[in-house]
């Protein structure tokens, strides 16, 4: 049996590399992996990281891509991987262009297609863009669905998927992070190795298109206000390289004390950061699954979320980008004991670290060449 993963940004990369280093130990199973490089280099830091071994490359990010060029790009140059290599089930993961266009382009061809991270909505084909539509197309064109939670599997369920395609698995990140997480890590950037160790982390991300511009800056000076009042915290800030979002992050945070702007990190360095924080604000999707494994809560500069199971469970809270109310959140997690230990103690939904073997094993099963079926994972 030959499966073909297929990613291209970073995110995808980490949470394919359980499932890629699964697949390389199974006899049954002859693997290949099709890099796109939507991100070029942020994708091949994590690459090297877990030695992932890439057969083809596809190599097409250029400065100023749009949606357009991203995806006329992948479709032309996964149909010559495709057709030399004809493989019985492409494997994608998640919802970028690259995810959503891989498996246009193996239905073109009339291949399965086995979508990791399956079943993730928010029910607003626009928030965010273009993630909701790119994994709700996805969800159409794809034969077996691989969703993280219970909750996944229910929004497949409503669009019609067929139940016996649909097999819970957990979040492969959760399986990357406790690989990954090391006991007294030491940092490479000085700025981050010199904060006092009786100091708290605040840490930050922004990134999306919707928070753009004003809705940053409200963050932003929220943050100012926090490490104000709350002396014994220092915000870290990897800044995304988008220029839109540096010019509001320098007007705002720039030489501010307490508050260290760095460059966007490597997966370790920054898992290993996450360990070492109080709490994370951000406006991404896989932090709300990652850092509530390690204990810390989670504050989503988002009005809506794809993962509501973190926010039922009580280890993520959607606070948008309104200054008032991202202060007051992050300071109440910050000098109430109580409602810090409420969601760093609530119970992850997200997994258990075995779900690369799930979906491996839900493979050989959908194919015929393992009579047991998968085991399901259940949030306890």
């Amino acid at each position: 049996m030959k499966i073909m993963t297929v990613f291209g940004t970073r995110p995808e990369a980490i949470k394919m590399a359980p499932v890629i280093q699964e697949l390389l130990g199974r006899p049954e199973i002859e693997t290949k992996v099709c890099i796109t490089a939507q991100h070029r280099e942020m994708l091949d830091q994590v690459v090297d990281l877990f030695g992932i071994p890439v057969d083809y490359d596809l190599n097409i990010m250029e400065k100023g891509q749009t949606l357009y060029d991203i995806t006329e790009r992948i479709l032309t140059g996964l149909r010559e991987v495709l057709e030399r290599e004809k493989p019985d089930c492409v494997l994608v993961h998640g919802d970028t262009t690259t995810t959503f266009t891989a498996a246009l382009s193996s239905f073109y061809q009339q291949i399965d297609v086995g979508h990791v991270e399956a079943g993730l909505r928010t029910g607003n084909l626009y928030s965010p863009f273009p993630e909701e539509a790119n994994r709700t197309l996805t969800g159409v064109l794809a034969k077996w669905h691989f969703a993280p939670t219970e909750t996944a599997r229910h929004n497949l369920l409503k669009e019609n998927r067929r139940d016996d395609h649909i097999f819970v698995v957990g979040n492969t990140v959760i399986d990357a992070l406790l690989a990954t997480v090391k006991k007294d890590y030491i940092f490479a950037d000085p700025a981050i190795e010199s904060i006092e160790k009786h100091k708290r982390v605040i840490l930050v991300t922004t990134h999306r298109r919707e928070n753009l511009g004003e809705p940053m800056r409200h963050v932003y000076r929220a943050l100012r206000r926090l490490v104000e009042n709350v002396p014994d915290t220092e915000v870290v800030f990897p800044v995304h390289r988008n220029p839109l979002v540096r010019r509001v992050v320098n007007e705002e945070l720039e030489n501010r004390p307490g508050i260290h702007l760095v460059d966007p990190m490597e997966y370790e360095p920054f898992t290993n950061l996450m360990a070492r924080s109080a709490i994370v604000l951000t406006d991404s999707g896989g932090i709300q699954e990652e850092a509530p494994s390690l204990g810390k809560p989670v504050l989503v500069l988002r009005d809506t979320t794809e993962r509501p199971e973190a926010v039922a469970a009580g280890t993520v809270r959607l606070v948008g980008t309104d200054e008032k109310r991202v202060y007051e959140n992050a300071f109440r997690l910050l000098t109430d004991e109580t409602a810090y230990k409420a969601m760093a103690e609530a119970v992850n939904p997200y997994g258990d670290g075995q779900a690369a073997g799930r979906i491996v094993d839900a493979l050989l099963w959908c194919y015929g060449k393992k009579q047991e079926k998968p085991s399901v994972f259940i949030a306890k």
